[in-house]
């Protein structure tokens, strides 16, 4: 079944995991007394950024800052739908500045960008479908943000409720595998949106807990190739049943700060 997946040139917004560090706790995976392997980072990051080149895929880079470790997580800083670009504005004051820098970047490549008023984590928590937005809140990203997403980007947009404090994001419990379906972990939501889920993808891929602890649902998918964690080898394997081509990935230094393989990828359309 793989042959008959068909994937897509993609362009992602990447950034260097140059200054790396886990300073401060704002999620459950991150321990500041853990201590970090900076070059081991880099080395797995640039890891990523060569499978992607590998598949054909478009990268482009923002320029690190120093002071601002968590930088390197770009798909917080935005989300881009017909090359509207809707910012971000962090929930936690260690990461506001980011915004910042995201947005010089994407004002300098002609892309205007609209400042949220309410907290909104990018594609942390707004995950384009294809046909609509899938959107997190619970932890992050507020309903407000998801009313105001939709008036500027012109998409519909479903709001999710997660309730596991460990998948805080809504990209750490679900992925897109093409324009027709994803990847779930069904108890990271409440009882109402697996509903919703369950009736907008009847033929989901659904995930274990383990998937999801493994940063399985991380991944990112350009409709053929699954650019996935090494650790969740069920999830992988049922994604291949499904005719897609798993490509392992290993992030491990990054899971430390709570952020994998879509965490570092914001995606430009």
């Amino acid at each position: 079944m793989s042959d008959t997946r068909v994937p897509r040139r993609r362009r992602f917004l990447v950034c260097e995991p140059r200054h790396f560090a886990v300073r401060y706790s704002i999620n459950p995976w991150m321990h500041p007394d853990t201590p970090v392997d900076v070059d081991l980072a880099q080395e797995q990051w640039h890891g990523l950024i060569s499978a992607y080149r590998a598949h054909g895929h478009d990268v482009d880079t923002v320029e690190p800052v120093p002071g601002l470790p968590d930088m390197v997580f770009a798909a917080n800083s935005a989300v881009v739908v017909d090359g509207r670009v809707f910012g971000s504005l962090f929930h936690a004051p260690e990461r506001r500045p980011e915004s910042r820098h995201y947005e010089t970047w994407f004002t300098s490549a002609g892309y205007p960008v609209h400042r949220p008023r309410s907290v909104c984590e990018g594609e942390g928590d707004l995950v384009w479908t294809g046909r609509f937005i899938l959107a997190g809140t619970g932890f992050r990203t507020t309903r407000d943000a998801h009313r105001e997403a939709q008036e500027v980007l012109g998409h519909p947009v479903i709001g999710l409720t997660l309730v596991d404090p460990y998948f805080y994001h809504l990209d750490t419990a679900l992925f897109v595998l093409d324009d027709d379906n994803v990847a779930y972990y069904p108890e990271a939501f409440s009882p109402g949106s697996r509903e919703v889920l369950a009736r907008l993808y009847p033929d989901a891929v659904l995930a274990t807990r383990e998937d999801a602890l493994a940063f399985g649902l991380n991944s990112v998918s350009d409709g053929r190739h699954v650019f996935i964690a090494p650790r969740a080898e069920a999830l992988a394997a049922r994604v291949a049943e499904h005719g897609y081509v798993p490509v392992p990935v290993d992030l491990s230094e990054l899971h430390k700060a709570g952020g994998g393989i879509k965490c570092c990828t914001q995606e430009i359309r």
